[in-house]
């Protein structure tokens, strides 16, 4: 117990580093503003909240894919690219902190930091339960859905922002890898790959299994399956992973 809580003495205090960090500037506050604004946008007028019907949020939960896909590769470009440009990574690896300590706490502040934006969006939820009776378990299990879709991207930035010190890099092939999941599943795609891998079927499967479309959809329907959970912390725990070879490989060196 005196090991765990020593370990997460120091990620506490980089959560607090990090999210002064974000709020110290406009950037914060314009993230949060724009990301609000698009998502009434695609709720209300392009998601054809009030034509629909029906007291739920599917309107708002089906574009969180796309608009997390330029939105979270913006805030997670700087994790380490930033470091890297300041000069400040050597600091950091200096510091009586270990590289896994590091990379957790910034993965959760960048977290922490979407999980808030989220919780602004309570005037959706008044919204509709004021207009109708929404079953609100569902909700819910849209909101933990889209916090762990977001988790996923945010591990994926935050891997590309440790391979390079170039910002604009990194959130390219952040976007990159992340439209690839959401693709992967998509019929043209999957008949695609089932033409030029004929006889391959298993591939094909394979591949359509790592979209994250068809585990969100899950959520969005209210079943909090344990296999959609355990894919989405995968991701994050894959690119998180990927954070740590590079980061120590650059402090060994």
């Amino acid at each position: 117990m005196k090991t765990i809580t020593s370990s997460w003495g120091p990620i506490r205090t980089i959560i607090k580093r990090e999210l002064a960090g974000y709020f110290a500037s406009p950037v914060a506050y314009v993230f949060i503003v724009i990301f609000l604004l698009l998502v009434g946008f695609f709720t209300f007028m392009v998601g054809g909240f009030f034509e629909r019907g029906e007291a739920s949020l599917t309107s708002f939960f089906i574009w969180h894919p796309w608009l997390y896909l330029f939105f979270l590769p913006a805030l997670g470009m700087r994790l380490w690219a930033e470091e890297k440009r300041m000069g400040t990574i050597e600091l950091l690896l200096t510091m009586p902190v270990t590289a896994w300590q590091a990379i957790v706490a910034k993965f959760l502040a960048a977290w922490l930091f979407l999980a808030l934006t989220l919780i602004l969006t309570f005037p959706l939820i008044l919204t509709v339960n004021y207009l109708g009776r929404p079953d609100n378990g569902v909700i819910l299990s849209g909101y933990v859905g889209s916090l762990l879709l977001g988790g996923s991207y945010l591990g994926v930035s935050s891997m590309t922002s440790a391979i390079t010190r170039n910002q604009v890099i990194s959130f390219i092939l952040s976007v990159v890898i992340c439209l690839f999941l959401i693709l992967a599943g998509w019929p043209p795609v999957t008949d695609f790959l089932t033409r030029l891998l004929s006889g391959s079927t298993w591939l094909v499967d394979t591949v359509a299994a790592c979209s994250v479309m068809t585990h969100f959809e899950g959520f969005q329907r209210g079943v909090l399956d344990t296999r959609d959970i355990l894919f989405f912390l995968s991701i994050a725990s894959f690119g998180l992973f990927t954070t740590g070879v590079i980061i120590r490989s650059r402090r060994a060196g």
